[in-house]
């Protein structure tokens, strides 16, 4: 179930993107639900798909990035099906505070991605590790991410949850380094390895790399093998995917995805909308100077004025927040975590969006969806060296 849009590590083979009808890989999904969205979700797909037995999360982005949404996610399917199995993917760097509360929900299985265990190594593949409300960077990042860990599959193996480890092969980058891995995490007592060639994606910095052959990753199993079970089927899911492998019922599945809630006009007659020109939503909430806020007039979208960004202070979400107090939402084309709950806490619908100004204020304004394809990471912007902005405004 996707759940957690958000990531705390960016992986140099990553790019999470909301739906691509040609892509089955992690990252991709339909669409990003809230955790009671989650749950009408999975009644549904529960009544399709006979023999249910298993429900996760794995993204798009990472569980414990989205501990609030992960964990509410959890509760309300533990309450509801206590017979199911639960487990989460994670890339472990914020998991061990939850693990406790896990084996209370009876979380039956955990993936961790341990990609390296070698910092220096590590350095290579992940451009950026941001924890405690800090951004770190090269050897000293990813020292701290496998440090996370480690501790997290030594508390999980306390608790007697069964551990996973998942490991992306990237030629000339950790290739050779795989069997060390296995034997790391086989003495802090994981249960099982499961290599996975990467999937170079265009526009990530591994895109320029290849695929690991088929005997490649022969040979990488039969070396990680001496140390730790290797698992070999692995389809390399969507973090939407439903079925078994070799029948994906996603494609089925995908009608009961519920919509985005139908917006009330009522007594918040306007949608505000950041843009440089009024004619495509291009602005990060970070850079804007002015607001343009459209209304319904007699069946029409029309522009009601530019509104300037007034703020003081240490105060910029809330003053902006009470400035767009009669606006039922506000599309962006980036936002970043602390603005978007900020604002989402003072009842205002966000939505990251890219795409023509006017469809998307129409689709609003007339009950529809917008088109997952215009769907960008909200929330996500901010946590690390990546920036949809200029870089000069969130902060």
């Amino acid at each position: 179930m996707a759940v957690a849009p958000r990531c705390n590590v960016q992986c140099n083979f990553c790019d999470r993107k909301f739906d691509c009808a040609n892509e089955s890989r992690p990252g991709v999904t339909t669409g990003v639900l809230k955790p009671l969205q989650a749950l009408e979700y999975l009644v549904k797909v529960d009544q399709k798909v006979p023999n249910l037995a298993v429900v996760g999360i794995a993204g798009p982005g990472d569980p414990f990035a989205n501990p609030k949404e992960t964990m509410e996610t959890l509760e309300l399917v533990h309450a509801q099906y206590p017979e199911k199995l639960l487990c989460i993917s994670s890339n472990g760097l914020c998991l061990l505070e939850y693990i406790p509360r896990l084996a209370e929900l009876n979380v039956s299985h955990v993936t961790i991605t341990v990609n390296a265990v070698d910092p220096v190594i590590g350095s290579q593949i992940y451009e950026w590790i941001y924890y405690d409300k800090k951004t770190y960077f090269g050897v000293e990042g990813a020292a701290l991410l496998l440090q996370r860990q480690t501790e997290s599959i030594k508390l999980l193996k306390h608790y007697g949850i069964t551990v996973k480890i998942n490991t992306v092969v990237v030629p000339r980058v950790n290739e050779h380094h795989i069997h060390e891995i296995a034997e790391y995490v086989a003495n802090l007592g994981a249960d099982v390895q499961n290599c996975i060639p990467l999937i170079p994606v265009e526009g990530t910095p591994f895109g320029v790399l290849y695929e690991p052959s088929a005997s490649t990753m022969r040979t990488v199993r039969a070396k990680t093998s001496v140390h730790i079970k290797q698992m070999t089927h692995c389809a390399r899911c969507r973090a939407d995917a439903v079925g078994l492998l070799g029948d994906d019922k996603s494609a089925e599945t995908k009608q009961y995805i519920p919509l985005v809630n139908k917006l009330s006009f009522v007594e918040k007659p306007y949608i505000a909308v950041t843009s440089n020109d009024g004619i495509s939503i291009n602005q990060h909430l970070g850079e804007v100077s002015s607001f343009w806020i459209y209304q319904l007039r007699k069946g029409n979208v029309e522009l009601l004025e530019k509104r300037p960004v007034i703020f003081t202070g240490n105060s910029r979400w809330e003053d902006i927040s009470d400035s767009l107090s009669d606006c039922a939402a506000l599309l962006v084309s980036g936002i970043g975590p602390t603005p978007l709950e900020i604002l989402k806490g003072k009842g205002l619908f966000v939505e990251a969006v890219e795409g023509p100004v006017k469809k998307h204020v129409e689709a609003l304004f007339f009950g529809k969806s917008i088109s997952q394809a215009s769907l960008r990471l909200a929330g996500n912007c901010g946590t690390g060296g990546r920036c949809s902005g200029t870089g000069t405004g969130c902060s």
